[in-house]
């Protein structure tokens, strides 16, 4: 029982992750029915004459109801109430406070003690202080306003409801004052009483109602009501009817090639909003939901057996099946958010990413497979989903032909030009085809197309995020990884020179062999810049890297000479890791000598000890074999350029038959047995190898000495 669900964990990980991609697809998917007909305004009717089918009203449009409700708003008046206890408090409160200031105010204003003209009983201090008081009660009966912010900005004239004794009724705003109207007219007052019963002059009048600090008795009688507000405004705005008729069944709505103007468009959209709710009740939702879920279940299981029957490399890989589901589940959860949101245009969704982004990681034939399945399920929230089919899948080809290999970012703006292009040319060609009057052609549809093009520039940051998430390796980290100035491959050079140029001319053979039987040059490359960064641990006991014919292997048993040269792949395993180096790249390193054994130091034991038992592993590599059709370019590649540097002479003949050997050696030791390589292509490498070698190693033309 656990043996069988060890053999199928893998198929049911993998059956499990697209569940719930088709999961989350049909959970965003719109719980409508989706209208028969398609249609744009300003465009000809393309389908046959439309009768109305049921009675249904004519609902207005957003820009109609947004209107009315701004107008509704705009005559609205605010409810306020009148605050009686307010004077009464402020009024007490001056009495109060004027009466403690007396003799201060006695004391700065003498004037004050006057007799009050017309009854000499009182001083002037008194009738101030009288029709001070007088004033306030005129001001609070008037009543003082405090607008809310949302109405600073109405003119006088505004009308609002006073409530007064539970009774509303409508005032202009200027029939009321405010703190600082209020102010004035208190202090404009008082002046005018104070210079006709003395004689002081305008400014000292000022001084002393400026000291009486009137303001502090003034506050607002009039409150804003909000709840009340509130409640008359949602009353008033759900008053507001969102129809402006009613279409009879049976009744013409439009006809074949008529132009489809801003009332007929008002009747189809009223006519599609009352088919699609009436599909979400009762049963028939669930029929919806039955749909939706057979299409995009189908859809999925296509990618699903795509991925099972034809790329085996990639199913075997749970975290690339991730990337592959989250990417389609995000584009079409683009292609959804367009769909609810109207100024979200699908058309600036750049579908092409996705080609692009699979393309780099992948290959052509995943991607446009991935490619064509998204749009069809894109194309489910499109408008018009044959146009956007048509378009989007020439978009996509476009993508992968213009970024074959992305190694330089100006590759990515041509891209997105091409692309603007295609689409721009795609649109043109539907639009007089089916309008067949380029008047009528929607210029706005090519500025999306550029918008579009502008997002495809996500790519280059998106190629390094999705690198670091999922452990990919693309074009561009391969060539920076190439570059010799890289700080491994610096101190390659450095100390171990001839490591150094071995490894480069190790790249050069095998990525001339890799563009002819196919594969990744850029990957064979980077991978043979590292193989040997090993030997950086103790360079001099390599050959490639000895000076004046001293070897420290002479005074070495064999064993410990051949573990000294194992150990260089274990060595530089673990400096690959501690310098972060892909994973890929450590692959190359772990597998350019396989399950081979060092011959020099075996032959050379088993010559010295004829008749002793030897243990074959200590001669050795640890393996494994190469398992890609890279690795297995530079094992070759990497055997025959060390074994080139032995010959004597570089005859055609020498050179050939070095090659033979030494491929032919591999492939008895079972090395290839588990690299996707054939002998076709093995033999294809052989003359790449040979004939690259014959270049390196041609013979030079003698020069002659100049006679005197």
């Amino acid at each position: 029982m656990i043996d069988t669900i060890r053999k199928y964990s893998k198929s049911i990980n993998r059956i499990l992750l697209f569940a719930a991609a088709v999961a989350l697809v049909i959970y965003i998917f719109p719980r409508q029915g989706k209208f028969m007909f398609e249609y744009t305004k300003g465009k000809p009717w393309r389908h046959s004459t439309l009768i109305a089918p049921f009675d249904f009203p004519i609902y207005k449009t957003q820009a109609e109801l947004k209107t009315e409700r701004e107008q509704a708003l705009s005559n609205f008046k605010p409810y306020f109430s009148f605050q009686k206890q307010q004077a009464e408090e402020q009024i007490k409160r001056f009495d109060q406070e004027i009466g403690q200031q007396k003799a201060q105010l006695l004391n700065a204003y003498p004037f004050l003690s006057a007799p009050l003209p017309g009854n000499s009983e009182y001083a002037l201090f008194s009738g101030l202080r009288v029709q001070t008081r007088k004033l306030l009660q005129e001001v609070y009966d008037k009543g003082i306003i405090l607008l809310p912010e949302e109405y600073h900005e109405r003119p006088d004239a505004m009308v609002l409801m006073l409530v007064k004794d539970n009774f509303a009724e409508p005032y202009e705003l200027s029939e009321f004052y405010t703190y600082t109207t209020a102010y004035r007219y208190l202090s404009d007052e008082l002046i005018r009483y104070l210079g006709s019963r003395s004689e002081l002059q305008r400014e000292t009048a000022e001084a002393l109602i400026s000291d009486l600090q009137l303001n502090r008795f003034l506050d607002n009688n009039l409150n804003y009501e909000e709840e009340r507000t509130e409640q008359e405004k949602n009353q008033a705005l759900s008053n507001l009817s969102l129809t402006s008729g009613v279409v009879i069944a049976g009744q013409r709505i439009i006809d074949t090639g008529e132009l489809i103007n801003d009332e007929t468009a008002k009747i189809l959209d009223s006519l599609k909003l009352q088919y699609e709710a009436s599909l979400g009740k009762g049963v028939s939702q669930y029929f919806i939901i039955l749909g939706q879920t057979l299409l995009v279940a189908l859809l999925f299981l296509i990618i699903f057996f795509f991925l099972y029957f034809f790329r085996k490399d990639v199913y075997g890989k749970l975290s690339s099946v991730l990337f592959l589901l989250l990417m389609v589940v995000a584009m079409v959860s683009l292609a959804q958010l367009s769909f609810k949101a109207e100024a979200f245009n699908i058309y600036i969704i750049p579908f092409a990413i996705l080609p692009i982004i699979i393309r780099i990681f992948f290959d052509s034939r995943l991607a446009f497979f991935l490619h064509v399945s998204t749009v069809l399920l894109a194309a489910l929230f499109a408008r018009n989903s044959f146009e956007f089919v048509i378009i989007q899948i020439p978009a996509g080809l476009t993508a992968m032909f213009s970024l074959y290999r992305m190694v330089r970012r100006s590759q990515l703006v041509r891209a997105a030009i091409l692309i603007i292009l295609t689409y721009s040319l795609l649109y043109t060609g539907l639009a007089l085809w089916q309008e067949g009057d380029i008047s009528r052609i929607d210029y706005n549809m090519y500025i999306q197309f550029i918008i579009n093009g502008g997002l495809l520039l996500l790519v280059y940051p998106l190629i390094y995020i999705f690198e670091k998430l999922f452990g990919f390796l693309s074009d561009v980290t391969l060539v920076e990884l190439a570059d010799t100035n890289h700080p491994v491959l610096r101190r390659l050079a450095e100390k171990a020179p001839g490591t150094f140029q071995h490894s480069i001319q190790v790249g050069n053979l095998a990525q001339e062999a890799v563009y002819k039987i196919g594969g990744n040059p850029l990957l064979v490359r980077a991978g043979a810049m590292y193989h040997d960064i090993g030997k950086l641990g103790s360079p001099m006991y390599f050959t490639e890297n000895q000076a004046n014919g001293l070897n420290p292997h002479d005074h070495l048993p064999y064993e410990e000479s051949a573990q000294i040269i194992i150990h260089h792949v274990e060595s530089g395993i673990k400096m690959a890791q501690k310098e972060k180096l892909p994973r890929q790249i450590i692959d190359f390193i772990a597998t350019h000598h396989g399950t081979l054994k060092t011959l020099y130091f075996y032959n050379s034991y088993m010559n010295q000890n004829p008749d002793k038992e030897i243990d074959v592993t200590l001669f050795t590599y640890p393996g494994p074999t190469p398992f890609t059709k890279e690795m297995a370019v530079l094992m070759m590649a990497d055997s025959v350029e060390a074994a080139s540097r032995s010959l004597k002479t570089y005859t055609d003949d020498d050179i050939d038959r070095l090659v033979e050997n030494i491929i032919n050696h591999h492939i008895a030791e079972n090395q290839f047995i588990n690299a996707p390589i054939t002998f076709k292509e093995i033999s294809e490498v052989k003359d790449i190898f040979k004939q690259k070698l014959k270049n390196i190693y041609h013979a030079r033309i003698e020069y002659p000495e100049l006679k005197k």
